[in-house]
């Protein structure tokens, strides 16, 4: 038995949502295939709802369940404390999605993941913001969630080595119901580059109220952009946002014929889909290797091995992150986001 758990309903809920398909699909297709170990996979389903006392209370029902396996969680603030229940009782967790390095620095010899991490895609972004507007006028928000504020300080930390000053660095509360005041400040800035790290709703939103003010400002984001519900929130006020994300899967051939199947069920398999569908291949293959679907020997075979997944071959450090971290450039464009060259 295995588990995914993410925000399922409330304000993240469609990040949930790519995870619940990406983790039916693939145990779909193993079962089909003749299940892991001879034995069919059954899928358990927690809501944490991207809070940490949730995450924990699901954490400790799919141990009491029996869960020998954690694809997830979905939110750092999430996954990090559930982690500490999964390092107790023995249970592999390989989030598809939380990028915060102290997931697996100060993680258990069982956490793992196969998303990047934010210091690396602060640093990205902040070298972008350097090269391109060394002389501009610059602000950086975050919504102090665990995600947002490592991403940010990682994209300050690379702007002051560069010696690029950062007119405004502020935090705002998620779950914005007026950005009005704080584009107002933008706007008295005069701010030529924003950087935001924080989730689509809240940036849908600032984005709005920045045209509906008239201002041109270059808006900048990060992977939690990743969803056509950031579009559907902002509407064309999306038009030229930035954001960095891993090299779309859904062209890579390897998965091709899974990005054919969800869509043929009627779910586009954008963003986290198709990463959860990798951590439990990962999962299948080393338990395979092993003969077993004990966590010790399973983190052995990940160590020393590697994983031909949908989003690429992966091999894990020593750390639990993978060798192959990679981000590129986004932007949104007509209801659609484009990968850049």
């Amino acid at each position: 038995m295995i588990g995914t758990a993410g925000p399922m309903t409330g304000q993240y809920a469609v990040f949930g949502r790519q995870m619940r398909e990406g983790a039916i699909l693939a145990v779909d297709d193993l079962n089909a295939a003749g299940g892991v170990l001879g034995r069919e996979v059954e899928l358990l389903i927690g809501d944490d709802r991207c809070g940490p006392r949730q995450a924990v209370s699901v954490a400790n029902e799919m141990a009491l369940d029996g869960v020998v396996f954690m694809a997830g969680h979905f939110c750092s603030g999430a996954s990090i404390p559930a982690s500490e229940v999964y390092t107790d009782e023995a249970i592999l967790q390989i989030s598809p999605a939380s990028t915060n390095p102290a997931l697996t620095v100060t993680g258990g010899d069982n956490v793992f993941r196969v998303a990047g991490r934010d210091d690396q895609q602060g640093t990205i972004a902040g070298t972008l913001i350097a090269d391109d507007y060394p002389t501009g006028t610059i602000a950086v928000l975050h919504d102090g969630s665990t995600y947002g504020q490592y991403l940010s300080q990682a994209a300050m930390v690379t702007l002051a080595g560069r010696g690029v000053p950062v007119a405004i660095f502020e935090s705002y509360p998620q779950g914005l119901a007026d950005a009005g005041p704080l584009v107002a400040e933008l706007d008295q800035q005069n701010v030529d580059v924003l950087y935001v790290a924080g989730y689509h709703d809240d940036v849908a939103l600032i984005a709005r109220t920045l045209r509906e003010l008239g201002m041109g400002t270059q808006l900048i984001g990060a992977d939690a952009l990743v969803t056509d519900e950031f579009h559907a929130l902002a509407g064309a006020a999306s038009d030229g946002t930035l954001m960095t994300f891993g090299p779309d899967p859904r062209n890579f051939p390897e998965a091709t014929d899974v990005v054919v199947r969800s869509r043929a069920y009627g779910f586009e398999p954008e963003g986290y889909v198709l990463y959860t569908y990798a951590a439990i291949q990962v999962w299948a293959e080393a338990a395979e290797r092993a003969g077993t679907t004990d966590t010790d020997a399973i983190v052995a075979e990940m160590r020393d091995g590697a994983f031909d997944t949908v989003i690429g071959r992966l091999t894990f450090d020593e750390n639990g992150d993978i060798e192959q971290p990679a981000y590129v450039w986004y932007e949104w464009r007509n209801g659609r986001y484009w990968e850049l060259d």
